[in-house]
């Protein structure tokens, strides 16, 4: 609506072009769940480079897989990542029996006969005689106390004013800032509530082992635990939980254990619906075994899931020699250079794994040619061309969602369309608006067209946006729905090249 205009003059006035371009979204952000030295308990820290992992989470542990997933992701070209620690400590890799392999101790809760509040871990084996007493604060409130850490009898760290409730002063986040002795972590799931008065040995005995179990990796979202607490992050594309093998490994989790989770990890991508698992297959399976895990055991079946097989040597450096590791961290790198050099729409295949030095199993083709169909994507050691990632499907028995990059490209297109037209929402339903929004669409896919991601020699030929007042009745417009229809043509990877090549009599073959 014009401006009123009292006096004469000239006048300026802004207004909109209607032109609101839609921005590409992100598609190579990573998601990991395992053990780690130390750091926060179920809580996703963002890190963007090895050396961020370290100063949040330790370095390697020998026989954990975490560490080497997300070493693998920054080695192979990722970016950036989410990590969950889960399990609240390291188990004991000696006696597999999940117990914690650092000096630990529970606090009870106040009021709370026999349940934990806080849990105290020191960040080494060898730091000492360590004990925490838990006394009233010098500002004495109904939720604050100090925490006090002593070595050999002395005091050496002192916490004053803590609470478990969240904020600047919550315990977990004051030591985890400020102590060079000792971890807290909070237990998930409960009321936060004070630790009873009183003073504990970490690592005396009667205190309660530190054990995993599937639903530490699942967690759920209300309490921001396991998995399940990522649903609060959009950005995540990809979803890998490598230490659920290591866990498998110690016979902490049965194999239907393994399965549950993953199954689990796969009803998340899908609830998502903008993200992908990527499954690892329990270690020393020959070919067979793979097949019946893919088909016998598990039987996924899912447009949101990816499976690799065989698991990789890489250097250990904690146990000074090389180690076999499940691939999906290097897997996750790789989608992440793939969609950085060439982007979402090539399929992340034929591709070296970098810090790879062998394959657990060297598969023949016969082998590959088994469980290719079945979308178990093999990994492949080629003489002169190194070891390289040599299937891009999917778990999905659906043919139009065979490929990965066919599932990738459309979570890459439909989240950026998502969140490129929410100044629509309340905008009033009228021609205009439909125009609007056709044009605004169309130059994002014409621009995904361009970079070779859609089938067609031309735009027509390769996508269709359609809103009018044919997909827009009045019976719509008055219940306040505004329908866009879309429709794209992915191009599709030339997974079978075939030559075919006859003989033919001198003089009978085409002239140039």
């Amino acid at each position: 609506m014009a401006s009123s205009y009292l006096a004469p003059g000239v006048y300026m006035e802004e207004v909109s072009s209607g032109s609101r371009p839609i921005e590409a979204v992100g598609t190579a952000v990573a998601a990991f769940v395992g053990f780690a030295e130390r750091g926060p308990l179920h809580e996703p820290v963002l890190v963007t480079n090895w050396t961020q992992f370290r100063q949040n989470f330790g370095d390697f542990v020998e026989g954990y897989y975490l560490a080497h997933a997300v070493y693998g992701y920054f080695q192979n070209g990722g970016g950036t990542a989410y990590v969950v620690r889960v399990g609240g400590g390291q188990e004991n890799s000696d006696t597999g029996n999940g117990q914690a392999a650092l000096p630990a101790a529970e606090l009870p809760a106040a009021g709370a006969e026999g349940r934990p509040a806080l849990t105290i871990s020191a960040r080494a084996a060898d730091a000492g005689d360590l004990t925490v007493e838990v006394a009233p604060a010098s500002e004495e409130s109904e939720d604050t106390f100090k925490l006090i850490v002593k070595q050999g009898g002395q005091p050496v760290e002192t916490f004053d004013n803590v609470t478990t409730k969240r904020g600047a002063n919550n315990v977990a986040t004051v030591v985890r800032q400020q102590s060079k002795l000792i971890v807290v972590e909070e237990t998930k799931g409960k009321a936060l509530v004070a630790p009873r008065h009183g003073e504990i040995a970490l690592g005396a005995p009667g205190t309660s082992p530190v054990k995993v179990e599937a639903n530490d990796y699942v967690g759920n979202s209300s309490d921001r635990t396991g998995f399940g607490g990522l649903e609060a992050i959009d950005e995540i594309t990809m979803l890998a939980v490598p230490d659920l093998m290591a866990a498998y490994q110690r016979g902490v989790l049965s194999a239907e254990d393994v399965k549950a989770v993953q199954l689990a990890m796969i009803a998340h991508c899908e609830l998502m619906a903008d993200r992908v698992a990527i499954l690892d297959t329990p270690p020393g399976l020959k070919a067979q075994e793979v097949k019946e895990w893919r088909m016998d055991v598990t039987g996924y079946d899912s447009k949101y899931a990816t499976m690799y097989w065989p698991w990789i040597k890489v250097a250990d450096p904690v146990a000074g020699k090389q180690a076999f590791v499940p691939p999906s961290g290097h897997m996750a790198g790789i989608w992440a250079r793939n969609d950085s050099t060439r982007g979402v729409h090539k399929a992340p295949a034929n591709e070296v794994v970098r810090g790879a030095v062998t394959l657990e199993l060297n598969i023949t083709k016969g082998e590959h040619d088994t469980l290719n169909p079945i979308g178990v994507n093999c990994i492949r050691s080629f003489r002169g061309q190194g070891i390289r990632v040599w299937g891009a499907r999917t778990l999905s028995s659906d043919p139009e969602w065979r490929y990965l990059n066919v599932r990738r490209l459309f979570n890459y297109v439909e989240k950026s369309i998502l969140q490129g037209t929410n100044w629509v929402v309340f905008e009033p339903n009228d021609p205009k608006l439909w125009d609007s929004v056709k044009r605004t669409v169309t130059m994002f896919l014409r621009r995904v067209w361009r970079d070779g991601a859609l089938f067609g020699k031309t735009p027509a030929q390769a996508f269709f946006v359609k809103c009018d007042e044919e997909n827009n009745p009045p019976e719509n417009r008055d219940a306040g729905i505004l329908t866009v229809e879309i429709g794209i043509a992915p191009v599709k990877p030339a997974e079978f090249v075939v030559f075919r090549i006859s003989q033919f009599a001198e003089g009978a073959g085409l002239e140039e």
